[in-house]
């Protein structure tokens, strides 16, 4: 016997381990639950971590500040009262500041944006968010809806340049009564400090899946409000996207160059809420690890028991010439054995309902009203399905498994052969 095992070495041993974790059926199947269960909520919850991340990335990124957002230093100053009197670059034509941006590499769009409060007359809602866009550029830029990955648009049309015509967001026009045809009237402020007051057409109802924005934001073609507001060609904002998530802080500092110190250029990784959610990625790893753990307990007592009911046969190993070392890698196997199946079932069974999630975002927003309207997030659940999380969540399974189940494979080693025949 010690012949065999000196000239079989650790291929042997790996063979006796396998063969032993089928013994008893029901204790392996057990044990196989135990870790695959944890693993499998590893790979449900990373994978809607992972989307909802995405998704608040998106949102930040499409709605708030592309991925470099150029403001002058006055607005930033009163920010909260989104004042239209301080344009970027003192009033500059921003189609010409636009034409300098897009000379900087990695440059993928350069959008001008306006947005403003507006007193709604003879309505039931009576303020809104009246945002200027350059719908074409937009509509070519991004998906505006996040979910349907579409314009948005889900009633009528988009307004056209310059024509005194709105769109309205879905949940708004619900709230207000309002339709495609109906004129609605306002009041807004315009740079100069005087009442300006507009009686547009909506033409279009749109649906972003974003609370924020269909429940509170009228649209308008960017030309039209311009001249509303008295700005010329100059913009309150300016958002520029990139190629490339990376390039960012490089864009971001060219165009600080570029425009001077007088303008404020901010990274969408600066966003309160994107540096929310790099801050408890670490948290939520330590909680998956202590559901492996927990479901480690299992496999640790099992290997106990294991020890427990084969201490003859730990004896025997011994008499026959096995070496402590031997007979731990025995058991050690074993649970890695035991461990790695139970994290492939996990993964499988986990990676299926995330596959088919993926595509079948949960839409929950109409249920909680706008609990969640300050927070930079789509309406629906997102799965992100990543081959990289199946395969870190069936490396926590077997490492963290066999590690916690290395103690009790020691155990064996120290059951002498002698006392061990006598039980």
């Amino acid at each position: 016997m010690n012949n065999v095992y000196k000239t079989g070495g650790t291929g042997t041993l790996i063979k006796i381990a396998y063969r032993n974790i089928w013994r008893n059926m029901r204790r392996t199947l057990f044990c196989f639950a135990a870790v695959g269960i944890a693993v499998f909520f590893i790979v449900v919850y990373s994978s809607m971590i992972d989307g909802m991340t995405k998704c608040i990335f998106d949102t930040v990124k499409i709605y708030e500040l592309g991925h470099v957002k150029v403001v002058s230093k006055q607005y930033e100053n009163e920010s909260e009262y989104m004042p239209v009197q301080y344009p970027v670059a003192d009033g500059k034509s921003w189609n010409e500041i636009a034409s300098d941006i897009y000379q900087i590499p990695g440059v993928r769009a350069v959008l001008p944006r306006i947005a403003t409060m507006a007193t709604l007359q003879d309505s039931i809602v009576k303020h809104a968010m009246l945002w200027g866009l350059d719908i074409e550029k937009e509509t070519q830029a991004n998906h505006l809806n996040l979910t349907d990955r579409n314009d948005g648009i889900i009633e009528g049309r988009w307004p056209r340049p310059g024509a005194n015509e709105i769109a309205v967001g879905r949940v708004f026009a619900q709230k207000s009564g309002l339709t495609v045809g109906d004129r609605l009237m306002f009041k807004t402020i315009s740079a100069q400090f005087s009442e300006k007051f507009l009686r547009p057409q909506i033409v279009g109802v749109f649906n972003f899946d974003y609370i924020k924005i269909d429940e509170r934001y009228i649209i308008m073609d960017i030309e039209r409000l311009q001249s509303l507001l008295v700005l010329g060609e100059g913009t309150q904002s300016l958002v520029i996207f990139a190629d490339d998530d990376n390039m960012a802080g490089a864009i971001a500092a060219r165009v600080q160059n570029l425009l001077g110190g007088d303008n404020i250029v901010t990274e969408w990784r600066d966003n309160y809420w994107v540096a929310v959610m790099d801050m408890v990625g670490p948290i939520y790893n330590t909680v998956f690890l202590v559901f492996l753990i927990v479901a480690s307990f299992l496999i640790i007592n099992t290997v106990v028991m294991i020890i427990h009911e084969r201490i003859k046969e730990i004896g025997m190993m011994g008499c026959l010439g096995m070496t402590r070392a031997e007979i731990v890698k025995v058991f050690f196997f074993e649970s890695i054995f035991m461990a790695a199946f139970g994290a492939l079932a996990g993964v499988v069974l986990g990676g299926s309902i995330v596959a088919v999630m993926a595509g079948s975002p949960i839409r929950f927003m109409e249920h909680f009203g706008n609990t969640f309207a300050d927070m930079p997030m789509s309406n629906a659940i997102f799965f992100e399905f990543k081959p990289s999380v199946l395969l870190r969540a069936w490396l926590m399974g077997v490492v963290v498994a066999s590690i916690f189940t290395l103690l009790p494979s020691l155990k064996s080693a120290f059951v002498e052969p002698v006392e061990a025949l006598r039980r």
